[in-house]
């Protein structure tokens, strides 16, 4: 079966720096509901259009085709005192933003009395390497099409 809109593809992962460091590899296959949900970026599922099981290939991504550009406004100080005990580098939160859209937020630095969060994705700004094996390739069911994600083995279960 090929991928395409409304299939479901079983993968492996690994993403790497520039320099070929490894950042990410997924131990268990990953599913991945194909056709603009959401669930991967759009240069891996142009990349997975029309493949089957068994094909492979590496991706080199550009901050443009993969998380994005850092952006200097996602960085905020927050008084230390507004946060409850406890607070690590490397937590994470939600944090809601004057457009009423929630953003994930992570811990970068406590200094002093201050918190420093960041609202970019830890991987913006970076040019990487992503390899892909996919394993498997499926007909998604009409449930996880209503969802908008993969189910069931390797995929979201509810």
């Amino acid at each position: 079966m090929k991928i395409t809109k409304d299939t479901v593809a079983t993968v492996h992962l690994k993403v790497a720096d520039k320099l070929g460091r490894l950042i990410e590899k997924t131990d268990a296959p990953t599913a991945l509901l194909i056709g603009g949900y959401g669930n991967t970026l759009p240069v891996i599922e142009t990349a997975l259009e029309g493949q089957e099981a068994g094909f492979k290939t590496t991706l080199a991504l550009t901050p443009e085709t993969g998380f994005g550009e850092r952006d200097e406004s996602l960085l905020l100080a927050i008084p230390k005192k507004d946060f409850p005990p406890g607070v690590k580098v490397g937590g994470q939160l939600e944090v809601r933003g004057d457009d009423g859209e929630f953003r994930r937020y992570t811990v970068a630095k406590i200094k002093g009395d201050t918190v420093h969060l960041d609202g970019n994705h830890p991987l913006a700004g970076q040019h990487l390497s992503v390899s892909i094996q996919v394993t498997e390739v499926r007909a998604a069911s009409a449930e996880e099409i209503a969802h908008g994600h993969a189910h069931g083995v390797h995929g979201h279960h509810h």
